[in-house]
């Protein structure tokens, strides 16, 4: 195979050659007066040996860019690559390597840039890499476990309360009955002023805090103007005039 010429080249070889060779074997037999007696016999037989000679041996001859894999073996099965296979690649025809994944070239010298072809599968953003590609993430987001994905970041914050608890809005309930009694209480006190005063101008608020703070602002008004009432009959007691003097 992708041999293309085979010659007969003469050279120093060994050679079988048979030869005969003698094998002694022992046995028993009867000698004179019926005794036992060992002796041998010899036999032949035919044995082989490897004799230096000179003979012809085929000599294969490879076509261009091929090479044989092994010293004796006459197939040519080994390709030729004159510029060596880089990063990974391996040598399969003349002058042509079969590259691993991220590498092309005549000799896989060339990086591919898996990002350009945006056949990459990343979520968000992919970086090239030497022989591969790196898939990242925005702001706020991190790498799914497959390593392309992303998804957002847990919040570090703890989680809120889910609500006010049973015993606080009861105390909540219990808050506000008190504060309806209390109002209840205030409007009763100052019921009475109410018929005393005079109404309370547009600018009074008709909630019961600015309406108590009205109406004790009205009785200082009383209280200083029976202090001048009284100031100036005190004063009129004590006058005299020129005419009845």
């Amino acid at each position: 195979r992708r041999v293309c010429s085979v010659a007969a080249a003469p050279g120093p070889a060994a050679v079988p050659v048979s030869h005969v060779q003698p094998v002694y074997q022992p046995y028993l037999t009867t000698c004179a007066g019926q005794r036992l007696c060992s002796t041998y016999r010899t036999l032949y037989k035919v044995s082989y040996r490897l004799e230096p000679r000179q003979a012809a041996r085929p000599a294969a001859s490879c076509c261009p860019g091929w090479s044989r894999a092994s010293g004796p073996a006459l197939g040519c099965n080994r390709a030729v690559c004159w510029a060596p296979c880089r990063n990974g690649g391996s040598c399969v025809f003349p002058n042509r390597c079969s590259c691993p994944p991220g590498w092309t070239g005549p000799a896989c010298e060339t990086d591919v840039d898996e990002c350009a072809r945006r056949s990459h599968g990343c979520g968000q953003l992919c970086a090239n890499v030497p022989g591969s590609y790196r898939c990242s993430c925005r702001a706020g987001f991190r790498l799914a476990t497959d390593g392309r994905a992303c998804e957002p970041e847990p919040d570090p914050r703890p989680a809120g309360p889910q609500g006010p608890s049973s015993e606080m809005k009861e105390e909540m309930r219990d808050l506000k009955a008190r504060v309806e009694a209390l109002e209840q209480k205030l409007q009763s006190v100052l019921a009475p002023f109410h018929d005393l005063m005079p109404s309370a101008p547009d600018d009074v608020g008709t909630d019961p805090v600015s309406r108590l703070s009205h109406s004790l602002r009205q009785l200082d008004r009383i209280d200083s103007l029976s202090e001048q009432i009284s100031f100036l009959e005190e004063r009129l007691e004590t006058c005299k005039c020129p005419g009845k003097a």
